[in-house]
């Protein structure tokens, strides 16, 4: 019998999945490489018949890989990506130069391995999502692929690649310290587990506890790391609510100045990494020339990071989900938005329990004149009556109102937002996510690939 669409999913969610449940521990006894390896050779090992960038860290590895995949696709290569977590359609995991794999077409994946699955037991959901991945971009015979870590690097599933084109490391910060450590050191360490010998290494500034890590495992791996910042220079020039300029380049070339709808200054330097990472794509015989690098910088389409939907008032949607992705939103609604101080600030805001909430209240909550508080429909959201309480505990004393749903969430805030007030929506993927489809945007495109002021500043170099 052929397997539907539905069908597939429904298997797919009968297998143990740590993003809905997470996991006690980050052990080889419950996160295994060996897993994954006995399925991708049961399937003939298709990770290995097309170069891949590698990326993992805590903040910006969507967007790095984004930028590259989209960098690629412009220098005329098909290009396949493949991210996690979903925002709004599970086939947003798996594209080919920006499209999500067909309906039918995941099915007969799925239809096609379930007899290997069989055949190692304990294959975990993201275990065998990865695996489609892999299999979907050899048959779709991809020139090259970006493939995004899940969680850490040194155990996930994603990381029985032998020999990457390059390994990145983004930005690191604190997100899951119960199952990565709970310093900047043991959680490089996770994320370094991607390096692999001989391979090169591209990493964003990282504080000096992270960095120590990182050098040395790269050292002890003979793989030559490039630290943006020092080895790959950058600089984040003019940036307002339609993206952000900044300039890099090698230290022995002269300055290249971009442009990327991505907003904010930590924009600038995921770029910076994606155009590190690139010159040593380009260093092993790929063609990427100048043209393709703005033109793909561009035109990158990312959803959910500081996405503008709406300007009077300005709705604004935002998948910060720990303390320093949530500094980062601040410093780009204070700065790069024309609102603060004359217009207030209504913040819709839910989180999951394994999220450092209270961090990212620290830096939101001063800059809220109105808190309305939902709950994503996930079994690791907190409720409103919790995220309420500590709001209070940090001593806002602002307005708070709670909704059992993104819909009514928005509604209230559309109620009250005057023209030039600003709505921002954040605390997780899965409320930006719900948004966009209450919303009705498309899933895998970002609302701003079709703004004019945004296409006004594409077309000045594209076409």
């Amino acid at each position: 019998m052929t397997l539907s669409y539905e069908d597939a999913l429904d298997y797919l969610y009968s297998l143990i999945n740590y993003e809905v449940k997470r996991p006690e521990r980050y052990t080889p006894d419950v996160i295994s490489l060996e897993r994954p390896r006995k399925l991708m050779a049961l399937l003939g090992d298709p990770q290995e018949t097309y170069p891949i960038i590698h990326v993992t860290g805590t903040k910006g590895k969507g967007s790095v890989s984004a930028m590259c995949a989209s960098i690629l696709q412009a220098a005329g290569l098909r290009t396949g990506l493949y991210s996690s977590p979903n925002l709004q359609d599970f086939r947003e995991r798996f594209r080919v130069n920006g499209e999500m794999i067909e309906q039918n077409t995941l099915a007969s994946i799925v239809e096609r391995i379930r007899s290997a699955v069989e055949q190692v037991p304990g294959l975990t959901w993201f275990e065998v999502i990865t695996a489609i991945g892999f299999l979907y971009f050899a048959e779709a015979k991809v020139d090259i692929a970006v493939i995004e870590v899940g969680l850490g690097g040194r155990l996930d599933s994603t990381n029985i690649i032998r020999s990457p084109l390059v390994s990145v490391i983004t930005s690191l910060s604190y997100d899951h310290q119960h199952l990565l450590g709970n310093t900047l050191a043991e959680i490089a360490y996770e994320k370094a587990g991607i390096i692999k010998e001989n391979v090169p290494v591209v990493s964003a500034p990282q504080w000096d506890e992270a960095r120590g890590t990182l050098e040395r495992i790269a050292v002890e791996r003979n793989a030559p790391l490039t630290l943006v910042g020092r080895d790959f220079l950058y600089a984040a020039e003019a940036g307002d609510f339609n993206g952000q300029w900044f300039s890099a380049h090698a230290p022995e070339q002269p300055e290249q100045r971009y442009w990327t709808p991505l907003i904010g200054e930590h924009q600038a330097i995921n770029a910076a990494v994606a155009l590190a990472a690139l010159r040593h794509v380009r260093a092993q015989g790929f063609e990427i020339d100048g043209r393709a690098i703005e033109t793909g910088l561009k035109l990158v389409n990312w959803p959910g990071r500081l996405e503008v939907v709406r300007r009077a008032p300005w709705l604004v949607l935002d998948v910060a989900h720990n303390a320093e992705s949530a500094r980062r939103l601040k410093e780009a609604l204070t700065t790069a938005f024309p609102v603060l101080p004359q217009g207030k600030l209504i913040l819709i805001f839910g989180a999951f329990t394994d999220k450092d909430v209270k961090g990212m209240m620290r830096e939101l909550l001063p800059i809220t004149a109105h808190l309305i508080l939902m709950q994503p429909i996930n079994p690791r959201a907190f409720d409103t009556d919790q995220l309420r309480q500590m709001a209070q505990e940090q001593g806002y004393t602002g307005e708070i109102e709670a909704f059992p749903s993104a819909e009514e969430a928005l509604k209230r805030a559309e109620e009250i937002a005057r023209a030039q007030d600003m709505i921002c929506v954040t605390g997780s993927l899965s409320v930006v996510g719900e948004m966009r489809a209450v919303l009705g945007l498309a899933p895998a495109r970002a609302a701003y690939l079709d703004e004019a002021e945004v296409q006004a500043i594409q077309s000045q170099t594209i076409g």
